[in-house]
């Protein structure tokens, strides 16, 4: 065999594996990967009532700042500093001594004015005794009865009591010192149970309410007392309840927003006055809401939008307007779906293209409660939750 025919035949046989291989890249190009498979399944739709977030801070109710009304040396001090008083209790003693002296020159003061008065009166039958000095000695006795009475009176302000039931600072004044009357600051006490939340709400916020109220959809909370529930830093659930007290009657210029209030049970006094906290308030009244997990809505620049899956198993987008995440983690849907969509719930990352064929794998949603919040029934009303009818303002006032 020459050398030009054996070099032909070696390029012929490279030339057809050449041929082949080519033949089989080109086959595999043309099988196609399959469709992608997701997750997909209807929005839930489930009664709810919404409630809006607002962070604020605790304040007591009575705040009293403790002053004796007499001026003298503190003799003794009745409490345990911080301890929980009742109203009455005595929490220091001033000197007594001096004002006792000062009650028994009172005391013997009006005693001879009395006798005189009754001399007097005996003398007046018989018109022994002008009508002028007669009427000098009433004034005499009136005038001796009232420093009778204002000795004892000081007397008892020697005893140093707390108007409220709460909880007492410490000494403001160790034993030994001079007290001077409505000036020198004892201590102070604070109630307890019930106790103040205060918070800030926007103008948009408050505008909402408004609406819903004039819509006899959400009582406003300026005329009812709607429920409330606070969690405290350290806590994951909303578990001490109340209701709303107050709401102010002017938005701040400055801020835009507007203060309200609400009274929070106490019963443990685990609340601190001064406490930062989170509070539920009811946002909305019941109504048939459309859900859908977190996970399923997906973001394309400012827009939120879901994944929808048509007849024929194709993708396309849905721009949805949302509502807040619940703590089940469904997301509440506004507009854009009917409820009846097929929606892709997992694997949206799968979808890169409109009209993508995709395998559909039905996977139904189902309510979850979580108890993040007590039953609305647990709720006291605002009545039962005051222990002090009168005790609805913060003061600081002087007092025994």
């Amino acid at each position: 065999m020459s050398r030009a025919h054996h070099f032909f035949k070696v390029f012929t046989l490279l030339l057809f594996i050449g041929l082949l291989t080519g033949c089989n890249e080109n086959e595999k190009q043309s099988i196609a990967p399959p469709p992608a498979e997701v997750d997909v399944a209807q929005p839930l739709k489930h009664i709810i009532v919404e409630w809006d977030d607002y962070t604020g801070r605790f304040e007591a109710i009575n705040r009293v700042d403790i002053r004796s009304r007499v001026t003298g040396y503190l003799v003794e001090k009745k409490f345990k500093d911080g301890q929980r008083v009742k109203k009455g209790d005595v929490l220091f003693v001033i000197d007594p001594r001096p004002f006792e002296y000062e009650k028994q020159r009172m005391q013997a003061r009006y005693n001879l004015a009395l006798k005189e008065y009754k001399r007097a009166d005996g003398l007046r039958v018989t018109r022994a005794i002008s009508q002028n000095d007669f009427d000098r000695r009433a004034q005499e006795l009136q005038v001796a009865e009232a420093s009778l009475n204002d000795a004892k009176l000081n007397l008892e302000f020697t005893n140093v009591t707390s108007p409220i039931d709460g909880k007492v600072s410490d000494d403001f004044i160790n034993v030994g010192n001079l007290v001077r009357a409505n000036e020198t600051l004892l201590t102070r006490v604070v109630s307890v149970d019930p106790i103040h939340f205060e918070f800030e709400a926007s103008q948009s916020a408050l505008l909402k309410y408004i609406r819903l109220d004039r819509a006899g959809k959400r009582p406003g909370s300026d005329t009812t007392p709607n429920p409330v529930f606070v969690k405290l830093p350290d806590e994951d659930s909303y578990n001490h309840v109340g209701r709303m007290d107050f709401v102010d009657n002017i938005v701040d210029p400055g801020t835009g927003t507007i203060q309200g209030r609400a009274l929070i049970e106490n019963k443990d006094a685990i609340i601190y006055p001064g406490l930062f906290g989170r509070l539920r308030l009811i946002g909305s009244g019941e109504y048939e809401a459309i859900l859908l997990p977190e996970g399923a809505i997906n973001t394309d620049q400012n827009r939120k939008f879901v994944y929808t899956i048509s007849e024929d198993n194709k993708a396309g987008r849905a721009y949805v307007r949302v509502g807040p995440v619940l703590d089940n983690g469904f997301t509440i849907i506004r507009d854009g779906l009917t409820g009846n969509e097929r929606v892709v719930i997992n694997g949206t990352q799968r979808i890169r293209a409109a009209d993508q064929p995709v395998t559909p794998n039905e996977a139904p949603l189902e309510w979850v409660a979580l108890n993040t919040m007590p039953d609305l029934n647990s709720v006291p009303t605002l009545s039962d939750l005051k222990n002090d009818p009168e005790g609805e303002q913060v003061q600081e006032e002087t007092t025994e």
